[in-house]
């Protein structure tokens, strides 16, 4: 990877001006142009999802004010690998950006599926007073044993809702024996699995096929996701559950980041940072016409109790298996932000 630092370059070039003052030449100096900074930025969302539609705008803006020396490279919908092959091609270097959810990371770092308990946050403004907050700043900590580095602001991913092709989730009970696709994340593993439910961990790109071929009879993503992924053309019912919250974690790799001239990375971080206010806000707007153009897709929806669900959760050791993993300090800063748990 070619790198440089262009106040270097330009004071260069100026001290070679400065040196030929005066002497009269039969043709001007010409330099060449440092050769730009060549990133990849990988994930797993569709090519329409909001990240991605907010991502290209940044990577513009960035290339735009850097005058090129900056080509960052969009992959999005799995093109370089599943979210455990881009995590560790950011580890080792060979990629260089991300976005990653904070539940799929906690299978290096545990504590970056805080945010992911069940029915803990219960508003957008508790998550972001968190995220933005002392629970971003330590998870951000954590990140760096993992040689990763995290922007200042975490992207959404949303409220998660249950979808079936087989019946509506209204109450707890219904999780019995359902066959239910969740991500590799241990966390959620445990909380369906107390509902008595069967999780399937399945990558999001095997996803859609998973639920085709019935080897899982439904799954949970947020409605943004849901509809993007076309689950709609095969599920049948949406309940709304919002039994998580999950954000992306716009990461770098820790060996390549520290190989960036400063300036450019002040630059990435004040775009990637005001795009992730603003795919923020997509997805509220989003949530609020997407129900209806489900439902225009044939998603027969229905509402839930969340209070139900999570003292039915309570009445099990989910709550005090997750609080022993993440350590009291974790545990009660959580609850500082989303209020009692469990």
């Amino acid at each position: 990877m070619t790198t440089f630092n262009r106040r270097s370059f330009l004071q260069f070039t100026a001290a070679c001006g400065a040196a030929v003052g005066g002497v009269s030449l039969a043709a001007p100096a010409v330099f060449a142009k440092p050769e730009p900074l060549k990133l990849k930025f990988g994930n797993d969302l569709p090519d329409s999802h909001s990240v991605n539609v907010r991502l290209r705008e940044a990577i513009a803006a960035i290339s735009a004010e850097t005058d090129g020396a900056l080509d960052i490279s969009l992959f999005p919908n799995n093109q370089l690998g599943s979210d455990p092959d881009m995590m560790s091609q950011l580890r080792s270097g060979a990629l260089e950006l991300a976005t990653m959810p904070g539940t799929v990371l906690s299978t290096i770092l545990p504590i970056t599926a805080l945010t992911g308990v069940g029915f803990a946050f219960t508003s957008y403004d508790k998550v972001w007073a968190a995220m933005d907050g002392a629970v971003g700043d330590l998870i951000r900590s954590n990140l760096v044993k993992a040689n990763l580095v995290g922007f200042d602001k975490v992207w959404d991913n949303g409220f998660r809702q249950i979808t079936s092709s087989t019946r509506p989730i209204r109450e707890p009970g219904d999780l019995a024996g359902f066959k239910i696709r969740v991500p590799l994340v241990p966390l959620w593993v445990s909380m369906f699995s107390a509902f008595g439910a069967s999780p399937v961990s399945i990558p999001l790109a095997e996803a859609y096929s998973a639920l085709q071929t019935k080897i899982a009879d439904g799954q949970e993503n947020p409605l943004a996701l849901i509809y993007t992924a076309k689950f709609f053309e095969v599920q049948k019912y949406c309940s709304l559950t919002n039994h998580a919250w999950d954000g992306f974690w716009l990461l770098a790799s820790g060996k390549v980041w520290k190989s960036v001239p400063d300036d450019l990375k002040q630059v990435m971080a004040k775009h990637f940072n005001a795009a992730a206010i603003k795919q923020r806000s997509d997805i509220v707007k989003a949530n609020q016409t997407l129900q209806a153009d489900l439902e225009a897709k044939g998603l027969v929806f229905n509402t839930t109790n969340a209070e139900v669900f999570q003292q039915a959760l309570a009445k099990t050791s989910f709550y005090k298996d997750a609080r022993a993993k993440f350590g009291d300090e974790a545990w009660n800063l959580l609850q500082k932000f989303a209020g009692p748990v469990g």
